[in-house]
């Protein structure tokens, strides 16, 4: 593997870019940052890096064949960015795309980057606000010597083997899965495999949240007295991550939230979905593979985003017509 240093501009310097950009300086790699944000910049100057105060600066700071990473939002501001860049960059030079875009986009871009001898690379990120210390796992697409050329700055941004013992007798000696970092195939992959790890994402989540709810109300008035139990939620959450089947980082996450906030009070519970889940879904629908537990978890989100549906309006009234039900208060 490539251990060689590198020189990098970096776009966008957001929860997730601001703490990339550091990690990437920390591992000795030469990072020049922009942002829209002025002070974000001014931010990552003092923090060792460099600062660009245009696009245009920041472009011809860098030596050729110049490298270019882009954590920005999905959609229009990402769209805008790799046109500008389009147009100021050269032929041998790298866009890199580290948001969650979507990877029929990723397939366009590449084609139209490519026409100027543009190279174009999409990587998957995961490892949210934690991924300073803990590394990011990152899923790749574009050209395989591009990826290899682009190997120095995975392995600085990747956890690395540390703590995680790969599967005996099931990876390739020669794989970089171990490592956290994966060339998972062309122009569109990497985040295609970003989009379902998403999509798996919404559905774990939903299960963890659905458990300990029922967990919560374990001693509602509807049930029988000698069948009501008080649980500490924080304590449950603490013994499943110990040799349990169902521990996860994200139930590492739920521990520390309800040891922080057992009652959760300083949530409201309306829940909002980055695009990937629905991306998820649609390509299910697509690919006429039954995705129950996805699709589910994703109208949940949207079900929490409002206090009563129309839908649940009508499931009531139709109760009362031929039952006479009352609505429980």
């Amino acid at each position: 593997m490539k251990s060689e240093l590198m020189q990098l501009g970096f776009i966008g310097l957001g929860r997730m870019g601001g703490n990339m950009t550091r990690r990437l300086h920390d591992a000795g790699h030469t990072v020049i940052a922009w942002d829209r944000n002025p002070d974000a910049v001014r931010s990552a100057s003092e923090a060792g890096l460099g600062g660009a105060a245009s696009l245009d600066e920041l472009v011809k700071a860098l030596q050729k064949p110049r490298v270019v990473w882009i954590m920005v939002p999905a959609g229009e501001p990402t769209e805008e960015t790799i046109n500008s860049l389009a147009a100021r960059l050269s032929s041998g030079d790298v866009v890199i795309d580290g948001g969650n875009t979507h990877f029929k986009d990723d397939v366009r871009r590449a084609r139209l980057l490519a026409a100027k001898g543009i190279e174009y690379v999409d990587v998957g990120t995961s490892g949210g606000v934690w991924g300073a210390k803990r590394g990011y796992c990152l899923m790749i697409g574009g050209s395989p010597n591009v990826v290899e050329r682009l190997t120095p700055l995975f392995r600085a941004l990747a956890p690395g083997r540390a703590g995680v013992a790969a599967t005996e007798g099931g990876v390739p000696s020669s794989s970089t899965a171990p490592e956290g970092y994966l060339h998972c195939g062309p122009a569109g992959a990497g985040h295609f495999v970003k989009m379902i790890h998403n999509g798996i994402e919404y559905g774990l989540m939903q299960a963890y949240a659905e458990g300990f709810d029922i967990l919560r109300n374990a001693d509602s008035a509807s049930l029988a007295p000698d069948h009501r139990y008080t649980f500490d939620l924080a304590e449950i959450a603490e013994v499943w991550r110990r040799g349990s089947v169902v521990s996860s980082w994200l139930l590492d996450l739920a521990a520390l939230a309800l040891r922080d906030d057992p009652q959760l009070d300083r949530f409201t519970g309306s829940v909002g979905d980055s695009g990937e889940g629905r991306w998820t879904v649609a390509t299910a629908i697509e690919e006429d593979v039954a995705a129950d537990v996805l699709t589910t978890a994703l109208y949940k989100r949207f079900r929490s985003r409002r206090d009563h549906t129309f839908a649940e309006k009508l499931l009531s009234a139709l109760r009362a017509q031929f039952g006479g039900h009352v609505e429980p208060r």
